[in-house]
């Protein structure tokens, strides 16, 4: 599913998948049973977004991508998890967002093994696996740094549609220092996050009926091609292909 996007999340329950808004500002909650493994599914695209999240009794973090991710597990399998919305998670991580792309690693590489073992079977054990997540995340952030300022102010930038330039005059940072920033805060610079905010738009257009010619018209893309070429790169299949795994 789709990361959330800053200052706005619904409730969204489809197939196996259900999320809803957390108390840690701008993050949801989700919940996942996977599937029948002998129909394709939809890839989990780039959203600009990092996942903390419980599987088969480990705990694991997504990191921000740069192209998408095709799960494969057993039919079955459940999954809870909490999702930060672009910018949010290294301050409750503690590690930059750039170490995590492209990646998905057990929570004990970055915080003490004998702390994640410990959460993992609290989680196990626990009747309400999403309440214990959020209470996790709740209690680290409250002993964490702030979030750096920077990240409201290009997110929604880049979420409108406006320009890398629009979005670094909005912050007051020079280039550089926005792009170095950038990388700590979204694990790429400002013009991948927001390639993969415009791929967001224009699946959700294209989910809502609008035509792809329009799309590219109204999404910040130069023409069609652009707008297929730019999918494909991202999402690893065509628009349309997309649109049959919803």
């Amino acid at each position: 599913m789709a990361g959330a996007s800053v200052g706005e999340v619904q409730t969204v329950v489809a197939g196996g998948y259900q999320e809803r808004p957390s108390r840690y500002d701008g993050a949801v909650l989700w919940t996942r049973v996977a599937s029948d493994s002998r129909r394709p599914t939809s890839p989990v695209l780039p959203d600009g977004c990092i996942d903390l999240f419980w599987a088969t009794g480990r705990l694991i973090v997504a990191g921000p991508a740069t192209r998408a991710y095709q799960a494969s597990e057993p039919e079955g399998s459940r999954y809870v998890g909490v999702r930060f919305s672009p910018g949010t998670a290294p301050a409750v991580l503690g590690v930059p967002a750039h170490e995590l792309r492209d990646q998905r690693v057990d929570l004990a590489q970055l915080w003490p093994s004998s702390t994640v073992q410990a959460l993992a079977a609290r989680l196990a054990a626990a009747d309400d696996r999403v309440a214990v997540l959020e209470g996790i995340v709740l209690r680290r952030a409250a002993g964490a740094g702030p979030i750096d300022p920077m990240v409201r102010r290009v997110v929604t930038a880049l979420e409108a549609g406006r320009s890398v330039g629009a979005a670094a005059e909005a912050t007051g940072l020079g280039a550089r220092t926005l792009h170095r920033r950038s990388l700590v805060a979204f694990g790429y610079g400002p013009k991948t996050l927001a390639r993969v905010l415009r791929l967001q738009r224009a699946v959700a257009s294209a989910r809502r009926g609008v035509a792809f010619a329009d799309i590219a018209a109204l999404d910040g893309f130069a023409d069609q091609a652009h707008l297929s070429r730019e999918v494909r790169a991202l999402a690893g299949m065509s628009l349309a292909e997309l649109l049959t795994r919803s």
